[in-house]
């Protein structure tokens, strides 16, 4: 019995410590506050379930992470056959905020303006992730903020690695329109007047 206590104590405590982290990463994944919280509840459970598969405890984060992501792609697998991709037949490709940042009339922006796109970045990047097509935000979420490489990806969502890369360059890609028609819309100076001639 006391076996089964520690045992459950040391579970309590470090499901604890990744709350924030899990929560954080399903809210990513799921595009909303609700669905996040029941993806946790439900990881969590299971993790609880199934914690004799863990061979070595100093490796429950990503075990726990895993378990997270398995879950959610179990939960839109049967919910919907194929990722909804049609719309995004019309965007460009090649949009790079990072170009348009580098443009040399940035040299002459202020601290105030320089600020601005800080703060436009730190409040608005989670707001436009949410924004992006499932299946593109699921992969960036995946590779850019979870940190897992192409095969991992590829894997998971049993797709080839090639359409793994491909909605990873059109998410971060749609992800950098969406922040930079942001900063246009909040009135970023210094920026030319040809919004129009964006791809």
């Amino acid at each position: 019995m006391s076996v089964l206590l520690d045992d459950r104590d040391w579970f309590a405590n470090h499901v604890l410590s990744l709350l924030p982290d899990l929560l954080g990463t399903a809210r990513r994944l799921t595009g909303n506050v609700a669905d996040a919280e029941d993806l946790v509840a439900e990881a969590v459970a299971r993790a609880w379930i199934n914690r004799g598969a863990l061979q070595h405890r100093d490796r429950f984060r990503g075990w726990t992470f895993r378990i997270l992501t398995n879950l959610f792609l179990e939960q839109r697998r049967a919910e919907i056959a194929h990722p909804i991709e049609t719309s995004l037949e019309a965007v460009s490709d090649d949009f790079s905020l990072f170009e348009r940042i580098h443009q040399p009339f940035l040299l002459w922006w202020g601290d105030t303006e320089r600020e601005f796109l800080d703060r436009v970045f730190r409040e608005d990047f989670e707001r436009a992730l949410d924004g992006l097509p499932e299946c593109h935000r699921v992969v960036v979420t995946l590779a850019d903020i979870r940190g897992l490489r192409y095969k991992e990806i590829a894997d998971l969502l049993r797709v080839p690695i090639g359409t793994v890369r491909s909605r990873l360059a059109r998410g971060r890609s749609l992800l950098q329109r969406a922040l930079w028609d942001h900063a246009l819309d909040a009135g970023l100076k210094g920026i030319p007047s040809g919004r129009s001639s964006l791809p």
